[in-house]
């Protein structure tokens, strides 16, 4: 009785966050207004280490991983696998919460690959889609089995607090700065992101924050922390939203953003934002699976967990993310990076 009062509970608070994060994305930006203030309570960050090595500095990856390809592969894209990498029993418990980045279903990545996973292990899969922030805190409270981020110090702050049993490099893309072709801050070909955040500050260019404690509002605050600046002003819109919905305010603002790539091309034809940084080192985007710990949360799904994590990082999906979205933006979305070198 206790293990149903348990599934129960856990279950209607995933539904209310699902049901929170649908109602957030279903309001159009243009009529929510966004709030200007920088909340007091809210302390940046700590900012993620820049690593020195990326993890696809291998033979296996030549080019910078921080740029993605100027042109598409001459191979067709790699279609989905028909079968499964490896074979799975019949799950005892089918039901596998998964807490992630709005990055990976902005992107429509997840929405591909969690019906393959599905079809070929026997899981149900309820994803909840919010901030890497709000992501880790689900695995934090024993409310998600398993977990997709991009925020490597608060990945790495949940390992230490022994709340993540394994915790597995799966991909990577980068970030790059986006505003309007006008460029009124003057930012375009800027090597230095940080440089380019004090022109526009300088320049009290629009700026639109996520300000949702997700992976990419962590890079952004680490990169206003090393530019010295204390963003504040009329200028330093927030949204709360999450990549999609703030590229739309920024793109109705004319403003500046800081992006993940994918989410800027997945959304490209319908803003009016062009890449103006890109390519600095420090701009690495790094996703991780990590399973939630349990022996701090005993009754979740740890079996499943383990098999989404196993199934993220097999040779054929593998070679699936590495030409996601090729075919309909000419170059991939994401680059796989299992079994590489991290930090």
């Amino acid at each position: 009785m206790e293990y149903i009062m348990f599934k129960m509970s856990r279950l209607v608070l995933v539904n209310l966050l699902v049901i929170a994060v649908l109602a957030l994305s279903a309001c159009a930006p243009a009529a929510t207004p966004v709030a200007t203030d920088v909340p007091t309570k809210a302390a940046a960050p700590t900012q993620p280490p820049a690593p020195t090595v990326p993890p696809a500095a291998t033979a296996a990856a030549t080019a910078a991983p921080t740029q993605a390809p100027t042109q598409a592969p001459t191979a067709a894209p790699t279609a989905a696998p028909t079968a499964a990498p490896t074979a799975y029993p019949t799950p005892a418990n089918p039901d596998l919460i998964l807490g992630t980045t709005t990055s990976t279903r902005d992107t429509g990545l997840l929405d591909v690959l969690l019906p393959m996973f599905q079809k070929q292990t026997g899981y149900n899969v309820k994803m909840v889609a919010v901030g890497s922030g709000q992501a880790l805190q689900m695995g934090t409270d024993g409310n998600a089995d398993v977990l997709l981020v991009h925020s490597p110090a608060a990945e790495k702050d949940l390992m230490t607090k022994g709340f993540g049993k394994e915790r597995i490099l799966v991909m990577h893309n980068d970030f790059v700065i986006v505003g309007p072709s006008s460029d009124p801050a003057k930012i375009k070909g800027t090597v230095k992101p940080t440089d380019a955040f004090k022109m526009i500050a300088d320049a009290k260019a629009i700026f639109v924050s996520r300000n949702d404690k997700s992976g990419t509002n962590a890079m952004e605050l680490s990169l206003w922390k090393s530019a010295a600046i204390t963003p504040a002003g009329d200028w330093y819109l927030q949204t709360g939203q999450g990549m999609a919905d703030t590229l739309r305010v920024t793109s109705e603002k004319a403003g500046y953003t800081l992006t993940d790539r994918g989410t800027y091309l997945a959304q490209q034809k319908t803003l009016q934002l062009d890449i103006l940084v890109e390519g600095d080192p420090s701009l690495l985007n790094i996703y991780h699976v990590i399973t939630v710990n349990p022996d701090k949360w005993p009754k979740v799904n740890y079996i499943g967990a383990k098999a989404f994590a196993d199934w993220l990082v097999s040779p054929a999906i593998q070679q699936f993310i590495s030409t996601f979205g090729v075919d309909k933006y000419g170059k991939p979305l994401f680059f796989p990076d299992a079994g590489k070198a991290d930090n």
